[in-house]
């Protein structure tokens, strides 16, 4: 006989409502639909979408809810898996499987003056700015896809402190290089591997204070005591005698928020998800120890290296601990090697066919990264890659 809990439970498994969810854009203009004030979740934008009937795919059920609702044909568009998310509104829950849609000019001109769509619904194109700005509220389910949304097509990574060993000050001239060959406003891995990657980090971002940073996580130097790179760089003043306290101050603001995500590797990310195990036979708590409210990464988004199905399972697991939690989302994994790379010869790629399908098991957007250049990026969508990343060939010649 079941209990009352084990009632409870297939219930709500019952109640779960599968979601497709289309985030039709052209360029930086995306199409939001509004729901009235009958609806659930009334009175907010929303993207295009809708439920997946049980014979269905969510490939499917998306092309089918985008042609009912707009008229718009995305059959032969590239439909980009950007996530799944899962959210409990009480009454319900739901199950979003969200992918972009990149439209054609054609596609565009003929359906960016329609005010209505085929279900009498309001329908308006809005600047991604205004979007990720959350100038168009959304129901609470959608929020993680705006942070997802700011992941730029490539993403650069410096080289290491020991590219530079020959030079008689490798970190001046690491600084200088990559000074002067970071593309302008880009996203910037850094990744020193020295002693001293703190200070030059903090050097770096403040000599370009254009560029949007993702930061090494050290996860297992984590402590009360310790003063981590993110801790520094994020809560400690700017030492400089030229500058009031006022300025100090203010300067440190703008470097916290160049800040995009902080960085996970394989190691730390697997280390963290067997942590959680233990917990689990302890019968303690369940959630991964870089999902806990009291983390350093707390109030940061995360971005995970996962190499094989295992950690790609973790980060799904690390990504709902979050949202449980209501802290900021992982907002991407690296994939790789997706082709053979001149730094890491002994690693096996995957090639295109692989990585696209393990990419396809993952409930957040998917970085390519490993042999790659920026030329290769439509490629890369096509077989369901968000951004691509490298180092040669993502940063000024």
């Amino acid at each position: 006989m079941q209990s009352n809990s084990e009632k409870q439970s297939e219930n709500k498994k019952a109640l779960i409502v599968n979601v497709a969810v289309a985030v039709i854009h052209y360029q930086d203009q995306y199409l939001l639909g509004f729901r009235s004030s009958a609806q659930h979740q009334g009175n907010r934008y929303e993207f295009v979408g809708g439920k997946i009937e049980s014979n269905e795919t969510a490939v499917g059920a998306l092309i089918r809810e985008v042609v009912e609702e707009t008229g718009i044909d995305i059959s032969d568009n590239v439909l980009v898996k950007l996530g799944r998310l899962h959210h409990d509104y009480i009454d319900k829950q739901v199950c979003l499987q969200v992918y972009k849609v990149a439209l054609t000019a054609a596609q565009y001109e003929q359906h960016r003056h329609c005010r209505y769509g085929l279900e009498e619904q309001a329908l308006t194109w809005v600047p991604q700015q205004a979007l990720l700005a959350g100038d168009y509220p959304l129901p609470a389910a959608n929020q993680t896809i705006l942070a997802w949304l700011q992941l730029p097509t490539q993403i650069a990574i410096t080289y290491p402190q020991a590219h530079f060993s020959a030079d008689l000050d490798s970190e001046a001239a690491w600084l200088t290089y990559h000074q002067q060959h970071i593309p302008k406003n880009a996203w910037i891995y850094i990744r020193i591997k020295t002693k001293n990657s703190e200070q030059m980090t903090k050097k770096l971002m403040s000599m370009r204070p254009d560029i949007y940073t993702i930061l090494p996580c050290n996860a297992n130097d984590y402590d009360d005591t310790n003063h981590t790179l993110m801790k520094s760089v994020v809560l400690e003043p700017i030492r400089s005698e030229q500058h009031n306290e006022e300025t100090k101050w203010s300067q440190q603001n703008d470097m916290s928020r160049q800040i995009k995500a902080f960085h996970l590797t394989h190691t730390e990310l697997m280390q963290g998800f067997h942590a959680s195990k233990d917990r689990d036979s302890k019968g303690q708590s369940k959630c991964s120890p870089l999902a806990s409210l009291n983390s350093p990464l707390a109030n940061f988004p995360l971005i995970v290296s996962c190499h094989d199905v295992d950690s790609i399972q973790a980060a799904n697991r690390l990504a709902a601990d979050r949202l449980q939690n209501q802290l900021p989302p992982v907002i991407a994994v690296f994939l790789s090697p997706v082709l053979a790379t001149q730094t890491h010869t002994d690693a096996k790629p995957l090639g295109w066919k692989s990585w696209s399908s393990w990419a396809q098991l993952a409930d957040m957007p998917v970085i390519g990264l490993g042999g790659l250049s920026p030329a290769m990026f439509e490629q890369a969508a096509q077989y369901g890659a968000v951004s691509i990343a490298g180092i040669r060939q993502f940063l000024l010649s």
